[in-house]
């Protein structure tokens, strides 16, 4: 089912979110639902609060555009490791429709999680997965990619997504 995505600014966009304590069969739906409203959007990475769904999950794939999907589930994720080293992206955010600035992250990152069957995992990403998978954790701590851009910049976003919001409402 694909679910209606939250448009900043949103107080559950801003909330650390709590571990999800099972996962049972109503975390693998709601995975399937954020699977399908990703897809559908479209784009790479989405965060239960986006959906206002308020655990500590994530959905990704950043598999090529014509490439085989390689969709992927994180529950309770956690950083083990950050490469000193930094990439520059263009990042962008469902929550945050049409607008994009650089941010810097670490190049490379290990993480720990739960799959959507229940099992410890443990992974390197690096590139564009390894953005990925940081941005949509920082969704899992109220924080947005603009949160890492200027107080004049990160204003002018918001106030135009009010504006977004409004002419939607």
């Amino acid at each position: 089912m694909i679910r209606p995505i939250l448009i900043h600014p949103d107080p559950r966009l801003k909330k650390v979110v709590d571990p999800v304590a099972e996962v049972d069969d109503a975390v693998r739906k709601l995975a399937d639902d954020m699977l399908e409203t990703m897809y559908d959007a479209p784009g790479i990475g989405l965060a239960g609060p986006q959906i206002g769904a308020m655990k500590r999950m994530f959905v990704m794939d950043v598999a090529e555009k014509d490439a085989e999907p390689e969709p992927m589930v994180l529950i309770n994720p956690e950083i083990l490791w950050s490469s000193e080293e930094e990439d520059v992206y263009e990042e962008g955010c469902l929550s945050i429709p049409d607008i994009y600035a650089e941010v810097t992250r670490p190049a490379e990152i290990e993480m720990r999680w739960t799959d959507r069957d229940g099992a410890m995992r443990e992974g390197k990403f690096d590139g564009l997965a390894a953005t990925c998978a940081q941005h949509e954790l920082d969704h899992l701590n109220g924080k947005l990619f603009i949160d890492y851009l200027g107080s004049v910049k990160r204003m002018t976003i918001t106030n135009k997504m009010k504006k977004l919001k409004k002419s939607r409402a």
